[in-house]
């Protein structure tokens, strides 16, 4: 009688090693992806449009009371970074802390830079919303943030046991009802399709165990 042959154990292909980011990866980075942002907010500023998280309430801000977008942004950042350095160590503060330095100078200076003649609030909304979420993912990907609401939900987590992305989404929906308020309810309507492009990049990319950062 023939033996009957045992199939080969099927191999294993060991994962590859991570290669961590260097100084100059992680600075180009860092420009690509708050330029990328900073285009996204070109788009919701001139449709006047909005979005979530800090960004949503500078936005809020800067339609009550004409002041820039990027210095409200930069000053409602301000404390959120004791909360980044405590829980989540002093590279990732600094770089959030230069990140939002960065946007709010761009913002600033995106009147002078990038003009639209006409644009229609829809498509600005889900041009705006993919284009930003794209760079917040280029940001993620080298540990980096623009820091605010999001800092603070994950604090809350920590601290008191609260889901952070239900308080994330908490607060969006506080801010999209403030806005209605100021803005026209089809903008906000135009608005969350915007919310929904953006978040759409990073539940697609961003993701667990598809890509490890270091």
């Amino acid at each position: 009688m023939t033996r009957p042959t045992t199939a080969p154990a099927p191999t294993t292909t060991p994962p590859a090693a991570s290669v961590p980011h260097t100084a100059t990866e992680d600075a180009v980075a860092m420009f690509t992806g708050v330029l990328l942002i900073s285009v996204g907010v070109a788009f919701f500023t001139s449709a006047g449009l909005l979005t979530g998280g800090t960004a949503g309430l500078a936005f809020l801000l800067h339609y009550a009371t004409g002041i820039g977008f990027g210095k409200i942004f930069f000053v409602l950042n301000l404390p959120f970074y004791w909360l980044a350095l405590r829980k989540l160590g002093r590279e990732f503060t600094l770089k959030t802390f230069a990140a939002v330095l960065l946007l709010s100078v761009l913002t600033e200076l995106q009147a002078q830079l990038l003009q639209f003649s006409q644009l229609q609030p829809l498509y600005a909304a889900i041009a705006g919303g993919l284009i930003t979420g794209t760079g917040f993912l280029v940001l993620f990907r080298h540990r980096c943030s623009l820091g605010g609401v999001g800092i603070a939900a994950l604090y809350l987590q920590d601290r008191y046991g609260w889901r952070a992305g239900k308080v994330q989404m908490a607060v969006d929906c506080c801010i999209v009802l403030l806005a209605l308020w100021s803005v026209e309810p089809v903008r906000v309507l135009w608005s969350i399709a915007g919310a929904v492009a953006l978040n759409l990049v990073l539940a697609m990319n961003h993701r667990p165990g598809r890509y490890m950062a270091v």
